[in-house]
């Protein structure tokens, strides 16, 4: 095999520790185009794969005949369901998804078959004269039907795939104000740049080397070799490069099907989406429907809330058991309210499949809490600004679970400083690249109107209610060249997040050498869990801290025991005693032999939920952030400039600060995307928009300036006090971008992404 140079293994002299912000090893090769995607991967001799999928969302395979596929020259291989050694089962949460359809298909885009062939369009062609015969079935494409005892059955076991029922105080509270609001979340791609691909190798012994860009190496592992029916040892996952992720890579993609047709020929099968094949490749976020009740004191103190959500799962669950959790438990965002109901579902749909993408449930709660927390504002007459304020959670305060917030909850201060930030300059002009519209000469600045609008939320760090969440980090020291070198080996997804980065510093950091490799990501070291949930350079983070200060200890006593002196530390390449003398250089040390240890680091444990009432310690941490937005909206046409995306984010202990910016704004556009533009239009169960042409996300000519200030108040139960960046800024910036439109236009606007024709009223 052979490819391009890639951040799977790097080394670098670029000093960096905790707090600095070194160079990332990558961001050279990226920016210059000598960077190996998943989708760079070759291999000498090896053939390509593609997959049929279902043109229907719901049927019966009545037949398949592959007899014509077969027949085009340079094909090896044909497969279907009956071609499966193992257990045709996949799924995160629940086994309820075949590799391949086996009698049913439940979704546009479901695999049916497979083809290898020795060039990719001879396998398009190939799979376009496989004959599949189905029987159509009634498809259940209205989740709000999908409990009615009269809708069609998605799967066997019915169609909730998990509800949640949250009761804290008074289950029948009273309040003198009284606000409510219904609010529809349309559906949302997490549109990574690098379509899913990979390359399967057999090793000629039964077994094989899956090359693939993924975020859970060991998850996936267990998912292949399931389907395989191999054991551990025989599948062995590598982290390939990873073109984005947030989320939609955390299920199989193309795994499965290079792997089949690997084991099936005998030779390395390469597979790589086209941009269509992705939008129905992967999951994407969940749909929402909302409908919210907030009660409350004359000065604005909330009494009560209560909220109904319901989740669309598509036809299989992914991860929406999950996301109900999530979308329950901080489905009213970060307010200190004493009496709560709170209802949460998801359910199964013929729709596409939805899972995991960045903000992961909380982000179509926010929409719905953040509006209706203007609504209560304007209707006691009170800043919104100020109402936030005082709902906000402090240190101390109890969440809607009851669990004690026992570190900083900033929400007070965070929603202030948004506030007093600079208010963008006033247009100066018909500069086109000032209006709404833009370049498109759409208008002049007739029927501009500028509005602000502001959000706030919460997001929980790593996974949740009981989950084992750990990682497993190997770190090695020794002398390479007559200097010291550490080796860090975890199996932890670099998918552009910069945690390669983070290993590194915090390897300088605990050891005091400056040259780190980072070992090749693979299944031969210790899951790392999943880069999701915004726990990796927390969890990940903390096992590499943990297997650092095992190998300082080691190298210590070995140094005791050397030079016969007590109350040795390690600074920098040097052991120093008790009264600070140089007593040895760390070569010396090393001399003899490296050191190497291997760590298994957990978080402090949450707890499962009470079924009953909801509550309990659910998760580890929080994380907190605000935004302030800025728009101009051309209320005629229903266009819409952000003209300032403004935020404010306790981060607990900024680790590089240049990668927490970075994430602060990455995070904020697909925020702002959702709001505005970005939406999977799904009619009677099939996809009308699979294409950039026709998905919209936002481009550099999108995304305004943005002030970014950083809070660091120190978790103390987490190492250096970190807290998750990633996820929080994607919640409350679409919020803001929304409740900035609604500021302009004065209409309510109840669903985003907000339709030129809402905004009109045309």
């Amino acid at each position: 095999m052979t490819t391009t140079e890639t951040t799977t293994e790097t080394s670098t002299r670029t000093s960096g520790r905790i707090g600095e912000s070194p160079l990332r090893p990558d961001g050279r090769l990226k920016v210059t185009g000598r960077f190996a995607y998943s989708s760079d991967l070759w291999h000498e001799d090896m053939v390509w794969g593609v997959t049929l999928r279902s043109p229907h969302p719901h049927a019966r395979i009545v037949a398949i005949d592959t007899t014509a596929a077969l027949a085009v020259p340079g094909v090896d291989a044909v497969l279907t369901a009956a071609d499966v050694p193992g257990r045709n089962a996949t799924g995160l949460e629940h086994l309820d998804t075949p590799a391949l359809a086996q009698d049913v298909v439940r979704y546009e885009g479901e695999p049916v078959a497979l083809v290898a062939a020795d060039h990719p369009e001879t396998a398009r062609r190939a799979a376009a004269r496989i004959v599949v015969t189905y029987e159509q079935l009634p498809a259940l494409t209205d989740p709000r039907r999908a409990l009615d005892h009269d809708a069609p059955q998605v799967h066997e076991q019915g169609n909730l795939v998990r509800e949640m029922h949250i009761r804290r105080g008074d289950p029948e509270p009273t309040a003198p104000v009284v606000v409510s609001l219904e609010f529809e979340v349309g559906m949302q791609d997490q549109a990574f740049l690098g379509p899913e691909s990979g390359l399967s190798v057999p090793d000629g012994e039964g077994g094989l080397d899956l090359h693939v860009a993924t975020q859970w190496l060991h998850v996936d592992q267990q998912q292949v070799q399931r389907v395989l029916g191999l054991g551990p040892e025989q599948v062995r996952l590598h982290l390939a490069g990873v073109g984005g992720a947030f989320g939609g890579r955390e299920d199989l993609s193309m795994h499965v099907h290079a792997s089949l047709l690997a084991l099936h020929t005998g030779r390395p099968v390469k597979m790589s989406y086209s941009r269509e094949e992705s939008f129905f490749g992967h999951v994407h976020r969940h749909p929402a429907w909302l409908r919210y009740e907030f009660g409350a004191e004359h000065d604005g103190r909330l009494v009560y809330a209560s909220a109904d959500i319901l989740f669309d799962g598509g036809a299989y669950a992914s991860s929406t058991g999950a996301v109900v959790g999530n979308g329950g438990t901080l489905g009213l965002g970060p307010y200190a309210i004493p009496n709560v109901r709170v209802d949460a579902r998801g359910v199964y749909t013929n729709n596409p499949p939805c899972g995991a993408m960045r903000g992961f449930g909380c982000v179509q709660a926010a929409f719905a809490h953040e509006a209706l927390m203007d609504e209560l504002a304007d209707t006691l007459g009170m800043d919104r600004v100020a109402i936030r304020a005082l709902n906000g959670m402090r240190e101390g305060d109890r969440n809607i679970t009851g669990q004690l917030i026992d570190s900083a909850a900033p929400v007070a201060e965070l929603i202030g400083i948004v506030r007093d930030l600079p208010m963008p300059a006033d247009r100066t002009g018909t500069d086109l690249r000032e209006l709404p519209g833009g370049v498109a000469n759409s208008t002049h600045g007739e029927g501009v109107v500028r509005g602000v609008g502001y959000a706030v939320t919460y997001k929980n760090v790593g996974f949740s209610e009981g989950f084992d969440d750990y990682s497993t980090a190997r770190v090695r020291l020794e002398l390479t060249g007559g200097e010291p070198v550490a080796t860090v080996h975890t199996a932890a997804a670099e998918v552009g997040q910069g945690l390669i980065t983070v290993e590194q510093q915090i390897c300088r950091t605990e050891l005091g050498v400056e040259r780190v490799v980072v070992h090749p990501k693979d299944t031969t070291v210790g899951s790392g869990g999943s880069t999701s949930a915004s726990r990796q350079t927390y969890v990940t983070g903390g096992a590499v801290k943990a297997a650092c200060e095992a190998v300082r200890a080691t190298v210590l006593t070995r140094a005791t025991e050397l030079l016969g002196r007590t109350g040795l530390h390690l600074d920098g390449d040097k052991i120093v005693s008790a009264t600070g003398e140089v007593v040895a250089g760390l070569a010396e040390v090393l001399a003899d032999g490296g050191v190497e240890e291997t760590v298994e680091w957990r978080h402090r444990p949450t707890h499962p939920i009470d079924p009953e009432t909801g509550q309990g310690d659910a998760h580890v941490q929080y994380a907190f952030s605000a935004h302030r937005a800025v728009v101009d909206v051309d209320v005629e046409l229903g266009l819409v400039k952000v003209v300032a995306l403004d935020t404010a984010q306790d981060v607990g202990k900024a680790i590089n600060p240049d990668a927490v910016v970075g994430q602060i704004h990455g995070g904020s556009a697909q925020g702002m995307g959702l709001a505005l533009m970005e939406e999977i239009v799904v009619t009677d169960g099939h996809v009308r928009n699979p294409s950039f042409t026709d998905y919209l996300i936002p481009t550099i000519l999108d995304m305004p300036p943005m002030q970014v200030e950083v809070l660091e108040y120190a978790d103390p139960h987490a190492p250096y006090g970190v807290r998750g960046v990633g996820e929080p800024p994607t919640i409350s910036s679409g919020p803001a971008v929304a409740a900035a439109v609604r500021a302009a236009t004065g209409k309510a606007l109840r669903r985003v992404p907000l339709r030129p024709e809402a905004i009109t009223g045309v």
